[in-house]
């Protein structure tokens, strides 16, 4: 894993890097152990001014693969998506998940696609359980965009300063962020009160 992890990180140096950024980020989506953050860190530090066109690329990228890992887990979960789960050692999880994903599904998509959590557990169990492809898509888009561009917009503010605490911290910084986000929609759900309808006669 550690040779994976720096053939990664060489790959930022190329000169095709931008190709290499969208193809780790598609791959990731389904079945690659390694996270584009490690390509897309570096090349937004190497060049700012190209922040948000590198977070663009890692979202579409990342989605993209998003719908082969849902593909696999439709069409292909007995033959390759348990492999994948296996090798991973996430198979038990996976079973254990999926009454919870019924009830959940969009934010668990939401949760574990802006975290480092294996993302590609999502997309195979949003196959394999059927779960809504326009409601995977726009849950998909969300949360790639919210975790790649917040990446870049802290890179481009703090530049090398902040890389170090970034990627030892990435797991806890969107833990938190996750846990606002979801946290504010659940206080409008149930402290916001509704709009009483007037009685009639």
């Amino acid at each position: 894993m550690q040779s994976l992890y720096d053939w990664t990180l060489h790959l930022a140096a190329d000169p095709n890097a931008v190709w290499f950024l969208a193809a780790i980020a598609f791959v990731e989506s389904s079945f690659f152990p390694i996270p584009p953050d490690l390509l897309l860190i570096p090349m937004i530090l190497a060049s700012p001014q190209d922040a948000w066109f590198l977070a663009t690329v890692a979202t579409l990228a990342s989605v993209a693969g998003g719908f082969l890992g849902y593909a696999i887990g439709r069409l292909a979960f007995d033959t390759i998506g348990v492999r994948i789960l296996r090798f991973y050692g996430l198979l038990n999880k996976f079973y254990a998940m999926e009454a919870l994903y019924r009830r959940w599904g969009v934010w668990i998509i939401i949760a574990k696609g802006m975290t480092p959590i294996p993302y590609k557990i999502v997309t195979i169990a949003s196959g394999a359980f059927h779960f809504d492809l326009v409601r995977f898509s726009i849950a998909s888009v969300a949360c790639r965009a919210l975790r790649f561009f917040l990446l870049a917009a802290l890179l481009w503010k703090f530049g090398e300063p902040i890389r170090g605490f970034i990627e030892g911290r990435l797991t806890l910084l969107m833990t938190v962020f996750v846990v606002l986000l979801v946290g504010g929609f659940v206080a409008v759900r149930y402290l916001v009160p509704g709009k009483k309808q007037a009685p009639e006669g």
